[in-house]
């Protein structure tokens, strides 16, 4: 009760609420901004968050995370473009029922069950997270070594569409984390006698092109495709809300499970969580032929399943210290850049952090009520900021951010090549969220993985021979296993003869 305590004292400082506040609208802004992701937010903020503590940190990023997930409908339903990649599974269907009058229940809908989802999502992390820990607290490095392996698996074959192409850029990103001082030998590795990469690729620059600079460049590239925003006024968004969670509570509960257990799978994310609720509610729908023409039903499942899915990313992040997604990602290298090291221990060292987290969580979704309804009654004005006077100023605010984590033009310099080569990664298919997790993981990896093989005196066996351990490990080489069979021509099935 005293970690609870301490834990409220933190988050209701008003310090601490001032930031929660300031985080909230520059979430609600950059996700309502077309082609501004999530992620993206999330990054900016990142070189803003090092000069505060760990609460106030926490809580910019938990905040801006949660409402940029939000804000990404907006434009969905009004201009036909997802706000964020969390937002498009359904952006068809929500301007479907533009076009046919019905913005306000559409708006009122994706206020009202992603707030709900929200919460759903961050009581199962509350409920979750702690009784994972207890587990965990007795794992050893040989736990931890599948823990990495099965993490960076389902980044690559869960979390993409293609899982060659997330294969390589898991490749690459572990590449990427080779670079440095080798932590067992404590040689330089690829330095190439610079002495800046002496310490490794710095993370924070890295994240920072890859999703906030490659964002910026495809918004450039793009610019003159803008879409032209409806005409209609919102009314009363609640209208109808009544009849519509009296139908579809079962819709709910699903995409909120959908999102809660997706997220929780490494590198898969809201995306991912939306598009296969979106999937799954029209193949249980008694009116499958209504979606596509502007059927609630669908959203309904969706946004519950992209904001639940937020709090179910935490859940390996916080216990194992293995990102759920992008946005988790960064969070743990936020927590190693305060001196924090994410996982079972944080719950026993610092318990009053993971309480304040909760506490943040619910209220940044509480908060979202509010504040999106303001978003959503002046969103044709926040729409029409023009992305050749937004797109120069967010660049700026990357280029200080970069430099104030290396106070130097290597900062910069690596900003900018990391965002180049993010954008080409991507306009070429490959996704970018595997290469980061190789980057996050890939020390853990390396170092559990030679910690085990010390103490197992150079057998492989000892990897299997911890009952955690060896199931683990079963479970990640039959993920392998089944991989490769499918991608073996005997493996595929056959089309049936006529």
């Amino acid at each position: 009760m005293t970690a609870i305590a301490t834990a409220f004292g933190l988050v209701f400082d008003p310090y601490v609420l001032a930031v929660i506040m300031g985080s909230a609208i520059f979430g609600m802004f950059v996700g309502a901004m077309p082609g501004l992701t999530a992620t993206m937010a999330t990054a900016l903020l990142v070189p803003v968050t090092f000069f505060m503590s760990p609460v106030p940190a926490l809580g910019a990023i938990v905040t801006a995370t949660a409402m940029a997930i939000f804000a990404g409908d907006i434009p969905a339903a009004m201009l036909r473009m997802p706000g964020t990649p969390a937002s498009a599974a359904y952006a068809d269907e929500s301007y479907e029922m533009t076009k046919k009058g019905q913005l306000d229940l559409c708006m009122g809908v994706n206020l009202v069950f992603s707030v709900l989802g929200g919460i759903f999502g961050v009581l199962i992390l509350i409920v979750l997270a702690p009784v994972l820990a207890e587990v965990a607290i007795n794992f050893s490095s040989f736990e931890y070594f599948w823990l990495a392996c099965l993490g960076l698996t389902c980044a690559v074959f869960i979390g993409t569409g293609d899982p060659l192409k997330g294969l390589l850029s898991l490749f690459i990103g572990l590449a990427i984390g080779c670079i440095g001082i080798d932590p067992a030998a404590g040689q330089p590795r690829f330095t190439f006698g610079n002495v800046d990469l002496l310490s490794g690729i710095n993370f924070i620059p890295t994240l920072i092109g890859m999703f906030a600079v490659s964002e910026l460049l495809r918004g450039a590239v793009t610019m003159e495709k803008a879409g032209m925003i409806v005409q209609q006024t919102v009314g009363n968004m609640f209208a109808g809300l009544g009849a519509v969670a009296r139908k579809y509570w079962m819709n709910f509960i699903r995409g909120s499970v959908i999102g809660t257990v997706i997220g929780a799978l490494p590198g898969a994310g809201a995306d991912i969580a939306a598009w296969v609720s979106y999937a799954v509610s029209k193949k249980l729908s008694k009116e499958p032929e209504k979606f596509g023409t502007g059927h609630i039903e669908g959203i309904v499942d969706s946004t519950s399943a992209n904001n639940s899915a937020l709090g179910g990313a935490w859940i390996p992040a916080l216990v194992f210290g293995i990102p759920g997604d992008s946005i988790t990602a960064i969070v743990i290298g936020v927590l190693y850049m305060k001196g924090m090291n994410p996982g079972p221990t944080v719950f026993l060292q610092t318990p009053e952090l993971i309480y304040a987290v909760f506490i943040i969580f619910i209220l940044a979704n509480l908060l979202m009520f509010p504040l999106g309804w303001a978003a959503i009654k002046s969103a044709k004005q926040i729409l029409r900021v023009p992305r050749n006077i937004l797109l120069p100023i967010i660049l700026i605010f990357c280029m200080v951010g970069s430099f104030a984590m290396t106070n130097s033009l290597y900062g910069v310099v690596l900003m900018v090549v990391m965002g180049l080569f993010g954008w080409l990664l991507e306009e070429h298919g490959i996704p970018v969220a595997p290469l980061i997790l190789g980057l996050v993981l890939g020390e853990m990896l390396e170092q559990n993985f030679m910690s085990s093989m010390i103490k197992a005196n150079g057998s492989f066996i000892g990897f299997l021979d911890r009952p955690i351990a060896g199931t683990l490990g079963v479970l990640t080489m039959l993920l392998w296993g089944g991989m490769l069979w499918k991608a073996l021509p005997f493996g595929r099935r056959q089309p049936a003869a006529a």
